[in-house]
């Protein structure tokens, strides 16, 4: 089996099982399927669980570089996008759950929110920068932006970085799970650094090594 056919077969079939089960998984509880159910408080279960999910999703999208570095698999680079697009399908679901579910179509209090109440104001800005960055995903945005393309979709750092901070101001007690959230970010980016930082040294050590000009 070729690389292009693992892709097609295998890894993308199983990224779209994958980012699609959490939603499949809420529908089934909503609905009651196998004696399931979404707690005494379903509109705070759905939030919980698009919140969660598009975190995850970013959290993965970025590991997807490192994965493609150790591995030495290039072809994984190709799954990026799509996890991106999923991570923002499910920031939206969250947002658009929140205005229904909790404000129930209460525009000028979504503004309050949005103003007053500091975890939702980072909160929206993550979903406009990931709104941005899926908006541009394509290639046809991608040649029309050029070199601007690269620095745009560098938003998914402090995208990311303020869902995690959103999810951390959000449940105000019991921050271990924002706190392994915060790790592995920290991991990811950490990563990059040394890697860029390896670089920048191998490319300084041969611009200076003799018989170099």
């Amino acid at each position: 089996m070729t690389v292009e056919q693992r892709y097609r077969r295998i890894y993308k079939p199983l990224v779209w099982f994958g980012c699609l089960l959490p939603l499949a998984l809420l529908l089934g509880r909503g609905l009651g399927v196998a004696g399931g159910s979404l707690g005494a408080d379903p509109a705070e279960e759905i939030l919980r669980t698009c919140g969660k999910t598009a975190l995850n999703l970013l959290l993965v999208t970025l590991a997807v570089t490192p994965l493609r570095q150790l591995a030495r698999a290039p072809q994984l680079l190709r799954l990026r996008r799509l996890l991106g697009l999923f991570a923002f399908a499910y920031a939206a679901l969250h947002l658009v759950a929140y205005v229904v579910l909790e404000l129930q179509f209460d525009w000028p209090m979504l503004g309050e929110d949005i103003a007053r109440r500091p975890y939702i104001t980072i909160g929206f800005v993550a979903v406009v920068l990931l709104a941005a960055l899926a908006a541009t995903s394509t290639q046809r945005a991608m040649r029309a932006l050029g070199r601007r393309w690269q620095r745009l979709h560098w938003g998914i750092y402090p995208a990311t970085a303020l869902g995690v901070w959103h999810y951390w101001w959000q449940v105000k007690a019991d921050v271990r799970e924002p706190i392994v959230y915060s790790l592995i970010l920290a991991l990811l980016l950490g990563w990059r650094l040394w890697r860029r930082r390896a670089a920048l040294t191998s490319t300084s050590g041969s611009s200076t090594a003799p018989g170099r000009t």
